[in-house]
């Protein structure tokens, strides 16, 4: 019965903003509604209108009335509203949709030079990763900078391995003691074997103490540089990297948690577990034939087929970890969605549907798991029952052995107690097997980030660097799709010059391409066809950190971090002076606000600058573009959501920076048309194309598409 409208079509071209206005129109009909609008142009028909400032209304009434009132707010407002912009004639959508038709062969080829890439990327990863002779020699590997702590814990486990057959021997010498009949020597004997116990336990004792703390420090210092080399791996991805659904947001966050600690149990102070049990099993088996060969091979068939389940539930736990972890990856995205977008989620009602969501993605992992675990519990208990049936074997065995006098008493003793030593120790092992195949599959999925060559690599030092820069930039015959959407052709025989220290501004519909421009300008992504040449020199031979330097971009939404203000401004530039933070904050247009807050430049502005107003953000991300000198400067929609009285000290802020510098370069895309009637060329962008070029007065009096953009302009006033 209420409906809420907030800027519901503000950062819309002409067109698109009428079909949506329309359509709210009609659902306004029989509703109570509230309109928050920057356009007044869509507010016009509204039964009454309140104009606020500072938190107060200061004027009140209909449009009529308050248009009528000399030097109100609202009337001033209307006479700042900047005009806005439409899509070209029917006829060149055709022409357009024909020439994209034509291209038809040549987009398809395109799409298979796509997957014919992603497969040698994946053939790449592949050779790389089989040059390393498996995955626990590359973790050691990247675990050598602690080799002393690893030897440490090895050499403890080694001699940790002789509790066992120390015990057993011990074991059997104190029962074999208490078969003698004289108590003053069983006295004796038993007091100085308590001894020989007690010792042997204190100094195993302290190997295991250097045994935990050695693997427990070297697996720390591994989980934390693989973390470390992670981060760094996914910052030098390409963009199009995170356009893929596999790497949202959310399974990022839960590769370099989760997966990282996962690798601990590899290398850490299980792996110490698990080398103690190989060596207690060894010393085992040596002093077991020793003794009698026979009845250590029946220990030895349980040993092996526990060996024989290990293997097979370490490979099978890490095919569950692969694939659940895809799943998880999708819940985390949609749990990181869900937060991100609480309020919107609150609004609509909708806790229970996305709960709903999470639930049966989870769900799926439990359906995946339960029937290998099942089976897996089937299996470990038989195993368990084995392990007693060797038991009573050992014991038969033993007995016709002691029948024949081919051994004694105290040897059958000490054989059986290693036998129930290394049995417990070995199923120790048996209960890891699970936690050490998810190592197993957590490391191969870092292997293949580490070894993934970037299509674009944003650590790369490599490339040159042009003395002379001054910002020429060239679009030769380019044509682009985006990786994640390899059908779809963006930009199609683009063609576009622009001089050192030109204004060039873009306009056209929404998804026509000005956006993806700049992208290929700030070389997120690469050309699929065609030439990027700036100062004459192709895009992807320049060194991209000296490239980005020289690039300011301000847009739509401003993006700044929980910092304070002087380190928003300064952010990606290191040792900056205050003066310079003070000028450039100067000359956005933001010195007298920022000095007006109780803690100046020291102001923390929130997440995602969630204290400041629009204007006030759009401002010191201005600044910051400033403090950078760029030579050339991207103005994506920069004023496009704001309302008249912001966009006018933001779009001064912009002219007088582009202004600044005569050399500097600007590109600058727009809705509103009256933001770019001072440039030096305007060009028209359709489906790819550009379909018009001139200056605001040559295109006005072309009569084409531009000029059909200002009508519409004046037909919506």
């Amino acid at each position: 019965n209420i409906l809420l409208l907030d800027e519901a079509t503000s950062a819309l071209d002409n067109v698109s903003e009428k079909i949506v206005q329309e359509a709210l129109d009609r659902a306004c009909k029989n509703r109570t509604t509230i309109v928050i609008a920057h356009r007044l142009t869509t507010i016009q028909n509204a039964d009454y209108i309140y104009v606020l400032d500072k938190g107060n209304v200061i004027e009140e009434g209909t449009h009529e009335t308050l248009l009528a009132k000399e030097g109100g707010k609202y009337q001033t407002m209307i006479k700042m509203q900047q005009s806005e912009k439409t899509i070209g004639t029917q006829d060149g959508l055709m022409n357009m949709a024909k020439a994209i038709a034509e291209d038809e062969e040549q987009l398809l080829e395109r799409v298979r030079q796509l997957s014919e890439s992603e497969a040698v990327d994946t053939n790449r990863r592949a050779s790389t990763a089989a040059r390393e002779k498996s995955v626990f020699l590359r973790l050691m590997k990247m675990n050598s900078p602690e080799w002393m702590f690893i030897l440490i814990g090895c050499l403890a486990c080694v001699l940790g391995g002789l509790r066992g057959p120390v015990f057993s021997i011990l074991f059997a010498t104190i029962i074999n003691e208490f078969n003698d009949c004289k108590y003053d020597d069983v006295r004796r004997r038993v007091m100085i074997t308590s001894g020989l116990f007690l010792i042997t336990g204190a100094v195993f004792l302290v190997l295991h103490f250097f045994q935990f703390v050695a693997f427990g420090i070297a697996g720390a210092k591994l989980v934390s540089r693989i973390r470390s080399k992670a981060f760094a791996c996914f910052l030098r991805q390409e963009v199009a990297y995170f356009d893929r659904p596999e790497n949202g947001s959310g399974a990022i966050c839960t590769h370099l948690s989760s997966n990282a600690a996962a690798i601990e149990d590899m290398v850490g102070t299980r792996l110490g577990v698990i080398c103690e049990t190989l060596s207690l099993s060894v010393f085992g088996f040596v002093l077991g034939l020793f003794f009698n060969w026979q009845l250590t091979i029946i220990i030895a068939i349980p040993f092996v087929l526990l060996l024989i389940i290990s293997i097979i539930q370490i490979r099978l736990s890490s095919w569950l970890k692969t694939q659940s972890d895809l799943i998880y990856s999708q819940a985390s995205t949609l749990a990181v969605e869900v937060i991100t977008n609480m309020r919107t989620v609150k609004q609509l009602s909708m806790e229970y549907e996305v709960s709903r969501q999470y639930t049966n993605m989870v769900d799926q992992v439990l359906i995946m798991f339960w029937k290998p675990e099942a089976m897996f519990s089937i299996v470990m208990g038989l195993y368990w029952a084995m392990d007693s049936a060797t038991l009573g074997l050992l014991y038969w065995r033993a007995l016709v052995l002691v029948e024949k006098n081919e051994m004694d008493m105290s040897d059958v003793v000490m054989i059986s107690a290693f036998g129930m030593f290394a049995l417990e120790a070995l199923k120790m092992v048996g209960m890891l097997a699970e936690r050490i195949g998810k190592s197993f599959a957590a490391a191969h999925a870092f292997f293949d980030l580490f070894d993934r060559i970037p299509t674009i690599d944003n650590g790369s030092n490599k490339g040159q660097e042009l003395t002379n820069f001054s910002g020429e930039t060239d679009f030769n015959q380019v044509k682009f799709v985006y990786p994640s959407r390899p059908a779809v052709l963006v930009l199609n025989k683009l063609q576009l010059s622009i001089k050192s220290g030109q204004r060039i501004a873009l306009v056209g519909a929404s998804g026509c391409g000005k956006s993806t421009i700049v992208q290929l300008l700030e070389r997120f992504y690469d050309v699929t066809h065609g030439e990027l040449l700036l100062d004459g020199v192709d895009i992807r031979k320049l060194n991209l950190q000296w490239l980005r330097s020289r690039l300011g971009v301000v847009s739509q939404e401003p993006v700044l971090f929980d910092l304070t203000i002087a380190e928003n401004i300064a952010y990606g530039l290191e040792n900056i002076p205050m003066d310079e933070i003070v000028l450039a904050a100067t000359k956005a247009n933001i010195h007298e606000f920022i000095q007006q807050l109780p803690q100046g430049y020291e102001t923390k502005v929130g997440v995602k600058g969630s204290f400041l107003s629009g204007g006030e953000k759009q401002r010191i991300a201005i600044a910051r573009v400033l403090i950078r000198r760029p030579k050339i400067l991207l103005l994506d929609e920069a004023t496009s959501a704001m309302d008249p009285y912001n966009e006018q000290i933001v779009q001064v802020t912009l002219e007088q920076a582009q202004t600044e510098d005569p050399s500097r370069t600007s590109l600058i895309i727009a809705h509103r048309l009256s933001t770019i009637r001072s440039c030096d060329l305007i060009y028209v962008l359709e489906m790819g194309r550009i379909v018009e070029s001139g200056t605001h007065t040559e295109l006005v009096q072309k009569g084409g598409i531009y000029y059909t953009m200002l009508n519409t302009q004046n037909n919506v006033q």
